[in-house]
């Protein structure tokens, strides 16, 4: 397109200060995020429940749900600077080109002469700056999983199961970034100053070969899929299937409890071949009416076309995203402005396209998330136009309640950070009118020695 050329030729300017703007861009994010925690941080705290939960939660499960929100607002913030002084520290003492250069290095000292070109670089680099990546957020991962989710009693890892994860990911990192970034930088080189039309087919045909791999190579090394046992929940939610024609392959429960005492169901596969998967949390701790609810909005998201309509925009968000790196592929004052002065490393250029996308991508998180809380209305809707409105407010609570979800929020912090709308709006909009207090359900040992007491873990994702 001769409007990207152009683009790419007004963008080229020697001694432009990239960097600066990177940065700046950086800490402008970090900087409006912050204002948005703080007034989402007096929000939390509030000492009493918004009106229309004033009869379903307790006091006692509102004060932890606003300390663990605190605490999650807190955590967030120094997270966030400290990935700030990450990103500085990266760029102010040049690793990417240090990075680079070791990566080559280390490719001319150990392999074949046949790989140490760019690619053969690239992947070397990329793996090396995921373990890095990984090195440095170490302990915000550790205190995150054995220190804030455990203070809340939602944390279920084992120091083994922690380390065991990140073997695996590692491990499946090194299995599949090499053909794909491959795959990836061939076309670049290959198909000239027209390549994102290629890089566009190869990404959608990348995702559904993920799609198709995922439950049978990916999902099985972290979580063990049950089939769901015979029974009345197996019964009614094979019948919704039914009665919306939904292409039901199998009916799984995955062992999430191993990990976390969050709960969640989901469906995915291809178009013509579906598989539903229950948390065996959600399973313990709600009515089988309650879990057909919830798989009622689930499937409300496909019957409305909701799953396919992302998958569009995701694909044109793809277009754009390779299109507009088209103009920076080639930009000398860009990798200049890095330390890469006699190189030009096609993967480098993108890491550092990405950076300079963050603004515009925030846009259109904001605008998906609009999008979102839209399509979660819908299948609210779709459940309770199903019969389900009961036991879908009923569900939401519960949920509410098991994950200490935030159940206030203000707008400004709502609209750019939440995919789905507060407790409080989907309730109004289900006309939901409490009829009795909702209670957790319990294990039956744990009722027995906390009698009438509510558990309180879940996750919010419904």
């Amino acid at each position: 397109m001769d409007i990207l050329q152009r683009l790419a030729r007004f963008l080229d300017r020697p001694l432009f200060p990239w960097k600066k703007l990177i940065i700046g861009f950086s800490v402008a994010q970090f900087l409006f995020e912050g204002v948005l925690g703080i007034r989402q941080y007096r929000v939390l705290q509030k000492t009493k429940p918004p009106a229309v939960l004033q009869h379903e939660v307790t006091q006692e499960v509102f004060d932890k749900s606003q300390a663990y929100g605190r605490a999650k607002a807190k955590f967030s913030l120094i997270n966030g600077l400290y990935g700030q002084i990450q990103n500085f520290a990266f760029y102010h003492f040049d690793i990417l080109p240090k990075l680079w250069s070791w990566s080559g290095d280390l490719l001319l000292r150990f392999a074949p002469t046949r790989f140490t070109g760019e690619i053969s670089q690239s992947i070397v680099f990329i793996l090396a700056f995921i373990f890095i990546h990984q090195v440095v957020s170490l302990p915000s991962n550790i205190y995150q999983t054995f220190v804030l989710e455990e203070k809340f009693g939602f944390n279920k890892q084992t120091p083994k199961l922690f380390v065991t994860d990140i073997i695996k990911s590692n491990l499946l990192a090194v299995v599949l970034t090499p053909p794909i970034l491959a795959g990836f930088l061939a076309i670049i080189k290959k198909t000239g100053s027209q390549f994102f039309y290629y890089l566009w087919l190869f990404g959608a045909g990348l995702q559904v070969f993920m799609i198709t791999i995922y439950p049978i190579a990916i999902l099985p090394l972290f979580n063990k899929l049950s089939p769901l046992e015979e029974g009345k929940l197996k019964t009614d939610v094979e019948d919704l299937a039914k009665k919306l024609k939904f292409p039901l392959h199998e009916l799984h429960v995955i062992d999430g409890s191993k990990r976390s005492a969050h709960s969640n169901a989901y469906f995915f596969g291809l178009p013509w071949k579906k598989h539903i998967v229950i948390y065996d949390t959600l399973i313990e701790k709600s009515e089988t009416e309650e879990v057909v609810a919830v798989l009622a909005h689930e499937l409300g998201h496909w019957s409305l076309g909701h799953t396919t309509k992302l998958f569009g925009i995701s694909q044109a968000h793809f277009f754009y995203i390779f299109a507009l790196f088209s103009v920076f592929v080639n930009n000398n004052s860009l990798y200049a402005d890095f330390g890469f002065h006699s190189q030009h490393p096609i993967i480098v250029g993108f890491l550092l396209f990405s950076d300079i996308l963050g603004p515009a991508d925030n846009v259109i998180k904001f605008l998906m998330n609009i999008l979102s809380r839209r399509f979660e209305f819908q299948a609210d809707a779709f459940a309770n136009n199903l019969g389900y409105n009961a036991e879908l407010a009923s569900s939401l609570i519960k949920l509410q309640i098991q994950n200490l979800s935030t159940m206030d929020a203000d707008w400004a912090f709502a609209s750019y950070h939440f995919s789905h709308p507060i407790l409080s709006e989907r309730l109004k909009a289900l006309n939901w009118q409490p009829t009795r207090k909702v209670e957790v359900k319990e294990k039956a040992e744990e009722s027995e020695k906390k009698e009438d007491t509510a558990v309180t873990t879940g996750r919010d994702e419904l």
